[in-house]
């Protein structure tokens, strides 16, 4: 395992706080109308909690808008499409405005804003495979390399690797790539829920 870099080390760290900060202050007023309408539409908790396996293998509260009914069980992302979304859910998960939550996640330091994204405790095999490759030593991520390099079909392996990949070349100019990338992404059209 490689020496950490300053940034990794410190500067990562600043960056992240720096960009929730700035971000928390123009997304505010669209979180607190996400609320209203997600207590609207279904009463019952705004926020959805989910343990999620994080850097050291730790487990941490991973928050995110529900979009799913109360008292919907934990579900892999990709087996999201077996349950009935909440129209106000539909909405924000097409729109990725469910994740906006996770702001808190990185100022409590449970993750970064680049980084591989937290798998349920359940994924077993991707979080074996991480910890082999070295991502695991990383904080997860909002966003990160096998997100911006994903195709459809992309297997556990394949995702690893690319979170291997961007543990091993942590760099600054690295994570603003991975940011412009991300924005990119978003312009996909969006699946069907």
């Amino acid at each position: 395992m490689q020496a950490q870099s300053f940034y990794q080390w410190f500067g990562k760290r600043l960056f992240d706080l720096f960009i929730v900060l700035s971000a928390t202050v123009v997304l505010l007023p669209f979180m607190i109308l996400i609320a209203l309408m997600i207590k609207i539409v279904d009463p019952g908790p705004v926020i959805f909690k989910q343990k999620r396996v994080g850097r050291k293998g730790d487990i941490f509260d991973f928050y995110k808008f529900r979009s799913m009914p109360v008292n919907t069980g934990d579900l892999p992302s990709d087996k999201v499409g077996q349950v009935q979304l909440t129209w106000i859910g539909k909405l924000i998960r097409r729109t990725n405005l469910d994740e906006l939550p996770q702001l808190f996640n990185v100022v409590k330091g449970d993750m970064s804003i680049v980084g591989p994204r937290p798998p349920i405790p359940s994924q077993t095999e991707l979080t074996e495979l991480r910890k082999e490759n070295g991502a695991l030593n990383c904080r997860p991520g909002l966003t990160g390399l096998a997100q911006v390099s994903s195709f459809d079909g992309m297997t556990v392996p394949e995702k690893a690797a690319f979170d291997g990949q961007y543990a091993d070349g942590v760099t600054f100019f690295g994570d603003i790539a991975i940011i412009l990338r991300t924005f990119v992404y978003l312009l996909k059209p969006p699946p069907v829920y």
